[in-house]
């Protein structure tokens, strides 16, 4: 019976392991699949749509080749769109059926001519691009909504030859254990076969009668020859341990191999030949940012903003050494274009006039972009300085102005140490531009640079002076401690043949308002301080002895009529929601020497 138990165990084995191979190598699927695609390299960009690119779940392997450089950078599809809008592509997609479909597609925009020879690199667009020679491949985790763009350099055709590859689950979680209960089934029957053997065996021993046997002579071993005759003793431990160790060292014999077969096969399983109880290790593509329903999605996500801001800080770096006004205009507009470029003829003219302070470039400590489908798109973000020696925090106001262009700043100022910003949105939600003239805060934007220059023409004589936190105001205390320090300095050198007087105005540049949580918003501002020195006596005139600055930009060192100066400050503000009792607070600022002329 033992041989029959061992008969069924060794074919259950033989099933088992058979099928666990057989998973592993016959029966096992491909490890991924791929879609190729065959453009027809007429035009200069192609756009592989996301509905390619997710039509197979799972991470997507990019592969494109070509002669020369090859680019490729990916993005929300309503951007990538946009910025095809005015030139011919060529679109990949697919059909209901999945199959791959490309279409050329002419320009978009309404108005405007076509435009060629574009570079896609280092667009503020992509959310990230790649850029190599002759081939290029790149692992993604792209959702629906974004697709990527593949280019040379812009006038070349695209690369004609692009494949987008998915993996497979392939995994056998089976095999493992079918091997292992096969092993174990082989090794069973290996015991039950040996048991076999050895019952047979002790079944044939000589076995004691019942009746009496008759008296025999002893058997002489006085000679010792015994076992050279063939002479097995009757030692019943000798015989018992002989037979043991025979059993013994036969069973050994036969089981170690069965083991090793089972060690063997078992070598060759890696993890996916076993079931797997835990959550899957590669996370499904999901959305590059939350938003709330009806929302529009934030202009740009956090990695966006990073290379933005360090981008911005490289270029102005380039240009404040070289004293580049036109480099520095690839990145700077409105009040923090003009101040830079005052900066630079002074520095010109002056050879010990100071840089005005770099722009950090990390870390980004805080990221507003404003919700938007459309142009032009602002991104406030605040940057700690690096250098331990000057630190600083700046805050920075910037826009695109369409999906061609970089983004700007136009505000940059210098957060106070003891400023408490307000609540503001998460960067992956995102915060809405609030309108110039919008009623929902307790002073519209547009009107903020106005009441604050009344401020500091009247003081507390104004209209608006119980609507702004005065008290912990730094920039009104700084203007104050200037006019009495250029009162005193006209006084000492003209004293009773000159006068000078001071105005502040709003200054030319549009304000830009970002909401916070509370309903209400961060606004940035310009407004203009003017003073003008005039001889009060008609045989005086106003030098310029002391004040190279004036000089330089003026070209005379003394004046007949007198000189206005004009600087301009950069002003950040938190303005409350309507129906709240706070004060208009202010949160940093930024004031530059702006012109100099000589008054009419």
């Amino acid at each position: 019976m033992r041989f029959v138990w061992a008969v069924v165990a060794f074919v259950i084995a033989a099933v088992m392991i058979g099928a666990g191979i057989a998973q592993r190598t016959v029966f096992q699927g491909p490890s991924e699949t791929s879609a190729t695609v065959q453009t027809e390299g007429t035009t200069a960009y192609t756009l592989i749509d996301g509905a390619l690119l997710t039509s197979v779940p799972g991470a997507q392997t990019l592969r494109v080749e070509g002669d020369g450089q090859v680019f490729a950078a990916y993005g929300r599809t309503a951007d990538v769109k946009a910025w095809l809008s005015d030139t011919s592509y060529t679109a990949v997609t697919v059909d209901g059926e999945g199959v791959v479909q490309t279409t050329e597609v002419g320009p978009s925009a309404t108005g405007t001519a076509e435009v060629a020879g574009r570079s896609p690199v280092d667009s503020d667009l992509w959310l990230d691009e790649y850029e190599q020679t002759g081939t290029l491949s790149a692992t993604l985790q792209l959702p629906g909504e974004m697709s990527v763009l593949i280019a040379s350099d812009g006038t070349a055709p695209a690369p004609a030859n692009v494949s987008v590859t998915w993996p497979i689950d392939d995994s056998t979680p089976w095999a493992g254990p079918l091997i292992v209960g096969g092993g174990i089934a082989l090794l069973a029957g290996l015991v039950l076969y040996l048991l076999g053997i050895r019952h047979v065996r002790r079944s044939r021993r000589p076995r004691r009668k019942g009746l009496p046997l008759p008296v025999t002579e002893p058997i002489s071993t006085v000679d010792g020859d015994g076992d050279a005759k063939g002479v097995i003793s009757q030692s019943p431990a000798g015989r018992g341990s002989r037979v043991r160790g025979a059993l013994g060292g036969r069973r050994a014999l036969v089981a170690v191999p069965a083991l090793g077969v089972s060690v063997a096969l078992l070598a060759g399983c890696s993890a996916d030949a076993w079931p797997q109880f835990a959550a899957p290790a590669s996370p499904s593509p999901t959305p590059t940012v939350v938003v709330p329903e009806g929302q529009f999605p934030p202009a740009v996500t956090e990695a966006q903003a990073q290379r933005i801001v360090s981008r911005v800080s490289s270029t102005v770096a380039q240009a404040d050494a070289a004293l580049d006004a036109t480099a520095v205009a690839e990145r700077l507009s409105g009040p923090a274009l003009a101040e830079r470029q005052t900066n630079y003829t002074l520095r010109a003219a002056i050879p010990d006039r100071a840089a005005l302070p770099a722009i950090p470039a990390e870390p980004v400590q805080i990221v507003l972009p404003q919700t938007t489908g459309t142009w032009p798109r602002t991104l406030m973000t605040v940057v700690e300085s690096a250098d331990a020696a000057t630190p600083t925090t700046t805050i920075m106001m910037m826009t695109q102005e369409n999906p061609w262009a970089p983004y700007k700043a136009s505000y940059v100022g210098n957060l106070e140490a003891s400023t408490n910003l307000p609540e503001l949105a998460a960067e992956y939600v995102g915060a809405t531009q609030v309108s110039p003239d919008s009623n929902f805060l307790v002073l519209a934007p547009e009107k903020v640079a106005a009441a604050y220059a009344d401020i500091i023409n009247n003081g507390q004589n104004s209209a608006s002076w119980s609507t702004f936190d005065t008290a912990n105001d730094l920039l009104l205390a700084a203007i104050q401690d200037n006019k009495t320090k250029r009162t005193d300095e006209l006084n000492q050198t003209g004293a009773g043949t000159a006068e000078i007087s001071f105005s502040a105005s709003a200054g030319p540049a549009a304000p830009i308002a970002l909401a916070t949580l509370d309903s209400g918003a961060i606004v940035a501002v310009n407004v203009y301080e003017s003073d003008t020195a005039k001889p009060t006596n008609a045989d005086a005139v106003i030098k310029l002895d002391n004040n190279p600055a004036v000089k330089a930009l003026t070209g005379v060192d003394q004046s007949a009529t007198g000189f206005t100066t004009t600087y301009s400050d950069q002003v950040f503000f938190y303005v409350p929601g309507q129906g709240s009792d706070d004060q208009i607070r202010l949160l940093g600022y930024r004031s530059s020497l702006l012109e100099a002329k000589v008054s009419p």
